[in-house]
């Protein structure tokens, strides 16, 4: 005798005729995506408050502590410091073992100052102003933003900047060991909208003899030259302040041209028009680099891609979603080859491609 069905009261009073589907009257979905979504917002400020207290920081430095002894250390209430570090814990940036906390390795690596990747400044200038997420259903609704962040270059971008540093710091240094830069030499580098400059900094490493026109808006190649400066590559660089669409850029005059994290800013009509300026500004055999936040295709399948999206539109003038298909078409519509996608550390893809 075979197995009863599953749900067998669905067989015996429901048919197709019937108006809904007789799962969902029987067995409705859980409600715990929706719970998820709830809980996000809370769980980014739980561990904007776990940076501001100086929780990583401080067990950095020590062994693994108890609620009391942290709470010492820190001055807070010990009842409501373990609420947090018990939230930690369930985020994966503490282990707890017998009342004692310790950080993970990722905590280490990306929540501590002195981590070997540090993420705190980013972790809280990433969302963009806390007013424009209030205000999200207003700014879809009229389709613009109250306050983009392009009305504050120096406030906004400024801080932002120098928080990208040290990931974008890593994804080009790691690029550069695919694609073999320390066998290259004399490269004439052109970074647009280059903030810190991490993207000239990686390649005037590994490139010996190389130099640099480095462009970001006035309004922030203040911080670019002291970040060029603390490497000691001043020498080497020539600053170019203002708007990537409006400065003067060489035809035909540079070896590699990056594109680090500004195409989904723009908008599609302005993203497409500067991969042209960039490909017109290279040499031929010289190389386009275009690093961002992609989304897949039918923008559904890669969350941080689409979410990312959402982060610029919530924020900026044009910006939005930047999907593979988008980039990749502009690309092939430039005369470029070897487009390839890269992928240096998680989640940071960069398209590379060689100018006819």
């Amino acid at each position: 005798m075979s197995a009863d069905p599953p749900y067998p009261e669905i067989k015996k009073t429901h048919t197709m005729a019937h108006t809904g589907r007789p799962w969902r009257d029987y067995k409705p979905p859980p409600a715990a995506a929706v719970w998820s979504v709830i809980q996000a917002g809370n769980t980014y400020w739980m561990l904007v408050a776990a940076l501001d207290l100086g929780i990583f920081d401080a067990l950095a430095t020590e062994d693994a502590q108890t609620a009391v002894s942290l709470a010492n250390q820190l001055d807070v209430s010990a009842p409501h410091l373990q609420h947090l570090l018990d939230s930690m814990v369930t985020l994966g940036f503490l282990d707890q073992l017998k009342d004692h906390y310790e950080l993970t390795e990722t905590a280490e690596r990306y929540l501590c100052s002195s981590g070997a990747a540090p993420m705190t400044d980013l972790v809280r200038i990433s969302p963009g102003p806390l007013e424009n997420w209030t205000h999200l259903a207003e700014t879809i609704r009229n389709g613009e933003v109250n306050t983009p962040i392009e009305n504050d270059i120096r406030g906004f971008y400024g801080p932002l900047v120098q928080a990208t540093f040290p990931t974008q710091f890593r994804v080009a240094s790691r690029l550069g060991l695919k694609l073999g830069w320390a066998r290259q030499r004399d490269y004439r580098v052109l970074d647009l909208g280059a903030g810190c400059a991490p993207w000239a900094i990686a390649i005037l490493q590994q490139v010996a003899g190389s130099t640099a026109v480095i462009n970001d808006f006035e309004e922030i190649v203040g911080l670019t030259e002291s970040s060029i400066e603390e490497h000691e590559m001043s020498a080497r660089c020539e600053f170019r302040a203002g708007n990537f669409h409006e400065i003067e850029i060489e035809t035909g005059a540079y070896d590699v041209v990056v594109l680090g994290h500004v195409c989904r800013t723009e908008g599609a009509a302005l993203a497409k028009s500067l991969i042209g300026r960039a490909v017109a500004a290279l040499k031929p055999g010289g190389k386009l680099l275009v690093a961002d936040y992609f989304a897949d295709n039918d923008r559904k399948m890669n969350p941080f891609g689409v979410q990312m999206g959402m982060t610029m539109l919530a924020n900026t003038e044009k910006g939005g979603t930047l999907t593979h298909k988008q980039m990749h078409g502009w690309l092939v519509d430039e005369p470029l080859e070897a487009i390839r996608l890269l992928e240096p550390i998680g989640f940071n893809l960069v398209y590379v491609a060689t100018r006819l």
